[in-house]
């Protein structure tokens, strides 16, 4: 990593508070910016993948453009992330290209109606989406233990989860030199679907997707600069949603003190932010 890349605090944690006043960036812990600028005063560039005219990265093909590798931040995540994009999502207003390039080895976007079978992963996988039937994610690993494979030797029903609860392993292991919860990785995989909320009907309502445990965040407001109308603000862009859920997940789950751990997750999404409002200020629009 670049002395570059080193962490500094840029602008409290996105917050926990449902309602976030002043700056809303206060706190994270994010990777210079100074790159972005640079490219930003250089222009557009071809992606060499697509050769579309792109800034700072290709939102087509998951790559820099214009940008060196080693100065943007690359993180590891605790579990792995399947993003659905819906096919009538604007490629340049999703923001799941943020978290593919982020975290390359641990995201992964499918464009709708090709998405992965999950029926035989349903005991380690989530998907994060409001409704009836959702729980809480400090609710969420006790449902995953009801729905775990039973134990060899344990007789179950072919395709149903055990009826019994399966029993919780509250001991903590080394890990990295760490002490984590033993039960926090049951989960391996969670679900983010990236379109408009319009649109998020035919997506949710896939029999593939049936038979996951639903996820519904805490409320937080977006900042999103591309918010839709009409629509609360409590509907948050994907790259917000991946990032409250994993800081939620890291405290409650992992039962680790959050120090910032996930916050370059936002690398991009709060340099655009602050871009956008800069020119909707500059406009007389803000």
């Amino acid at each position: 990593m670049s002395t570059k890349q080193k962490e500094k605090n840029e602008c409290s944690h996105l917050g926990d508070a449902p309602e976030m006043k002043g700056k809303p960036f206060d706190g994270l812990k994010l990777a210079s910016h100074e790159v972005l600028e640079r490219a930003q005063m250089t222009g557009r560039s071809k992606c060499p993948k697509c050769n579309g005219s792109r800034m700072f990265y290709c939102y087509t093909c998951f790559s820099l453009v214009g940008v060196n590798q080693d100065e943007v931040p690359k993180i590891k995540l605790p579990v792995k992330i399947d993003i659905i994009k819906h096919p009538h999502e604007t490629d340049g207003k999703s923001t799941a290209a943020h978290a593919k390039l982020i975290a390359p080895d641990d995201v992964t976007v499918y464009t709708y109606p090709c998405i992965p079978e999950y029926e035989n992963e349903r005991y380690n996988v989530v998907l994060v989406f409001p409704g009836p039937g959702s729980v809480t994610i400090e609710e969420m690993m006790e449902e995953l233990q009801v729905l775990r494979v039973p134990d060899k030797g344990e007789a179950a029903s072919a395709g149903e989860p055990s009826p019994k609860r399966a029993k919780r392993d509250d001991e903590s292991e080394e890990r990295d030199g760490t002490k984590v919860q033993q039960r926090a990785f049951v989960l391996q995989k969670v679900v983010f679907i990236d379109s408009t909320w319009n649109q998020t009907n035919k997506i949710i309502s896939d029999e593939r997707l049936q038979a996951l445990l639903r996820v519904e965040l805490k409320t937080r407001k977006t900042h999103f600069w591309r918010h839709q109308k009409g629509s609360p603000d409590t509907y948050l862009a994907t790259i917000e949603a991946i990032y409250y859920f994993l800081k939620d997940y890291h405290v409650l789950c992992l039962s680790q003190d959050y120090q910032g751990d996930y916050d370059n997750l936002l690398y991009f999404f709060v340099y655009l932010h602050k871009l956008i409002n800069s020119a909707k200020h500059a406009a007389g629009k803000l």
